[in-house]
């Protein structure tokens, strides 16, 4: 399996570090969306996070994702965020990806430090994550997505 993570960490570094550990997890390249942009036709499964503004991934991944054309291949998708139940702000990515036809195998969501727009008055919310244990979260659902990978991939050869 060939494996991709695409992210965009603008302010704290908040994304970045999960993006890492997903892709150590799951030895997979690791791709700075603001950096360049990345050719991921060769990949099997491919990852999709930023932070969360105003609701939704940040304006540059939901962009990328609108560009690609449609494809089969299998998707998961990750967040950082400053308040709200996880992954409840994955809606517009998630409405993207389906209709690029990618399967979405799974998704994470985990607290970051979040001093934008009025929060930095007051400092910001959630100083310190995502922390030690958010990040073994993360780490453990990379590897669930591997598993479910896998199994995917053994059914398609049946």
């Amino acid at each position: 399996m060939k494996a991709a993570v695409i992210y965009i960490s603008i302010h704290h570094g908040n994304t970045k570090k999960v993006a890492e550990v997903i892709a150590k997890a799951l030895k997979a390249k690791l791709f700075d969306l603001a950096k360049n942009t990345p050719n991921i036709s060769k990949y099997d499964l491919i990852g999709f996070g930023s932070g969360i503004y105003f609701y939704r991934h940040h304006k540059m991944l939901l962009e990328f994702v609108d560009n690609l054309p449609n494809m089969n291949k299998n998707a998961f998708i990750f967040s950082t965020r400053g308040a709200g139940p996880k992954a409840s702000y994955h809606g517009a990515l998630r409405k993207r990806l389906l209709a690029k036809g990618l399967k979405i195998l799974g998704e994470f969501s985990c607290k970051g430090w979040d001093t934008y727009a009025l929060l930095k008055l007051f400092g910001g919310i959630n100083k310190g994550h995502p922390d030690k244990e958010d990040l073994m979260k993360a780490e453990r659902f990379a590897k669930s997505l591997k598993k479910a990978s896998s199994s995917i991939k053994a059914r398609k050869r049946r």
